[in-house]
């Protein structure tokens, strides 16, 4: 792999000499933040990539830039409309996509909510496992026909991973108190672990499934703090490190931010990444030192009994909701 890549690299660095005319790329969440980065560079570098937003006509209107990006190589934008807290609707959207017999080179699961205050999607999830887990997951899975062999998933998951492992038992808070952050780290878990099992039931067409940390920026995905609490956050994580003798962190931009997961789909060679967790464009170390904010992976978000045992979990969890 190209050890050329690191945390302050962005998808364009990533993607530059790369001609991507005939490939065809999924991303969801695409109209703001990493996502809208992501099919910037993607299309900017002759790529046709379809876009997920829950408002077609808004994405459309804010993302006028990156179509005329995409004339000069030769790239192409296209938008579908998908609201991952519906079931119904994740069944429309991927109805279209399958009618439309059009095969994805990548998909890219990007679109996510974070530290939500507790409510429950339409189907009854706990909102950020049923967006950011349950929505990709039978998403993607009704869609999988039209990954091409030799294809790649990258399933975005994210530091806070560290927090919590996944719980099987109670994953939609209907035994215990919500904590957000808790919530939101299982969330990130259960991406970690859906990239796993998906590599290990596609490997047989050359399909590698991967997971990527993209790193901490400012987004609209913290929307949900105030100022005051972004600040807090910020101080908790530089003491927390500093404690473990870690260099400080910083925040990526959004550019430095999309580098890891367009490497993955488009650069990374996919059997040295396929199965594993990615940050800064690297495969990331198992690291199961109990510090939320390290760097690395906890093992428990690669375990393989696990992500076997979220995987059918999840389809139990579809089918009742169903």
């Amino acid at each position: 792999m190209n050890a050329t890549f690191g945390a302050t690299s962005t998808a364009d660095d990533v993607l530059a000499g790369t001609d991507l005319k005939g490939k065809r790329f999924l991303v969801t969440g695409a109209s703001s933040g990493i996502g809208l980065e992501t099919v910037r560079s993607l299309v900017s570098h002759g790529a046709a990539v379809v876009g997920t937003a829950r408002n077609r006509t808004m994405a459309e209107r804010v993302t006028a830039p990156v179509h005329e990006a995409a004339t000069r190589p030769g790239g192409a934008l296209e938008w579908i409309e998908l609201d991952l807290g519906s079931l119904q609707n994740v069944r429309d959207c991927a109805t279209r996509l399958l009618n439309s017999g059009q095969r994805f080179d990548a998909i890219i699961a990007n679109a996510g909510v974070m530290a939500t205050p507790f409510g429950r999607t339409v189907d009854g999830f706990e909102i950020q496992f049923g967006i950011n887990h349950i929505g990709h997951f039978a998403l993607v899975n009704q869609i999988d026909s039209l990954l091409a062999d030799e294809g790649r998933l990258v399933v975005l998951s994210s530091q806070a991973h560290r927090v919590s492992d996944v719980s099987l038992e109670d994953p939609n808070f209907e035994q215990q108190t919500y904590d957000p952050f808790i919530a939101y780290g299982r969330s990130k878990t259960a991406n970690a672990l859906f990239a796993v099992e998906f590599d290990q039931r596609h490997r047989d067409r050359g399909i590698r499934a991967m997971s990527v940390m993209p790193g901490n920026s400012l987004t609209r995905l913290a929307r949900h703090f105030s100022q005051e609490q972004l600040q807090g956050l910020f101080e908790t994580v530089g003491k927390a490190r500093a404690e473990a003798n870690l260099p400080p962190a910083e925040l990526k931009n959004i550019a430095q931010a999309a580098a890891t997961s367009v490497w993955a789909a488009a650069v990374a060679h996919k059997d040295e990444v396929g199965g594993r967790y990615l940050e800064n464009c690297a495969v990331a170390p198992i690291n199961d030192t109990p510090n939320p904010f390290a760097d690395g992976v906890m093992s428990y978000a690669l375990n393989v009994d696990r992500a076997r045992q979220l995987w059918t979990k999840s389809e139990a969890l579809i089918n009742a909701a169903a």
